[in-house]
């Protein structure tokens, strides 16, 4: 693996298939916490990404055990920028920098999935429902933490996003009583679309990266935007007008429902060239 910026090493890029790009965090002696010397390369490493014509899905994991344990109260790190701020302003500026990780994930044109492999405890968790697929390892489990620490579980967009990934009564439960699931209670109610063993966990998610890097790339990047602004549609009309704006969109300009017509009808694989 190779380390996309050369700010830090405590995060890393490969690129295991074709069109498909691993990030791992890899600071595994402190289980991939969310210290500022991971997530300001991380922030780096997304933005980066994104605009990488090459790479047409994310996979998103930790090195060793754990996903990501969240905040880290022993090494926290060096927030960018923060000389001569007072200790309120400092502490505005660094939860914007974790913020800014969070929707860096959602906005990225490419689909990302986290690939869970251990602990997704407080942020970790926050990480996770940020990307747009969670796939968990046998070994994943998660746990919204904020108020086992005295404070509030709401953190990062949790108390947004977790209700939305699993309803609302059991976004409450999980965030109020502060106990872990694990992966085969996450798929059941949904945290994640599938428990796999270890051993598959990246496997499955590269063969998932690869079949979506096979679609249309605007079909792809237009169907990731209108997925997550159906959770924010303030009513079901206006949401399917801008569904309807974006099928017409993908349709008149390309050719590629012409070509998915005639790769059935001669029994092989379509090509979208998302040209017309």
């Amino acid at each position: 693996m190779q380390s996309v910026t050369e700010q830090s090493n405590f995060v890393l890029v490969d690129r295991p298939r074709p069109h498909v790009a691993l990030v791992t965090l890899n600071r595994p002696e402190r289980m991939n916490s969310m210290a500022f010397d991971v997530m300001v390369p991380l922030k780096a490493v997304l933005e980066e990404l994104t605009f990488d014509n090459s790479v047409r899905a994310v996979v998103l994991t930790g090195a060793g055990r754990g996903f990501s344990s969240g905040a880290d109260h022993k090494s926290a790190g060096s927030v960018p920028h923060i000389d001569g701020l007072t200790r309120p302003t400092f502490a505005l500026r660094s939860m914007e920098v974790l913020d800014d990780v969070i929707l860096a994930l959602r906005k990225m044109h490419q689909p990302v999935i986290a690939a869970v492999n251990g602990a997704a405890i407080g942020g970790g968790l926050c990480l996770a429902l940020a990307a747009d697929i969670r796939v968990a390892g046998s070994a994943a489990y998660f746990r919204a933490a904020g108020i086992n620490n005295g404070l509030t579980a709401s953190e990062l967009g949790l108390s947004y996003l977790l209700p939305r990934a699993i309803g609302t009564s059991r976004a409450f439960e999980l965030m109020l009583t502060g106990r872990d699931v694990d992966a085969q209670e996450a798929e059941r109610i949904g945290l994640v679309s599938r428990a796999v063993a270890d051993d598959q966990l990246l496997d499955t998610c590269y063969q998932m990266a690869e079949r979506i890097a096979a679609f249309s790339r605007p079909g792809v990047e237009l169907t990731k935007r209108t997925l997550w602004t159906g959770l924010d549609a303030a009513s079901l009309e206006g949401h399917m007008q801008a569904e309807g704006l974006g099928q017409l969109f993908v349709r008149l300009l390309t050719a590629n429902f012409e070509e998915a017509v005639a790769a059935r009808a001669e029994n092989r694989p379509a090509v979208f060239t998302d040209d017309k």
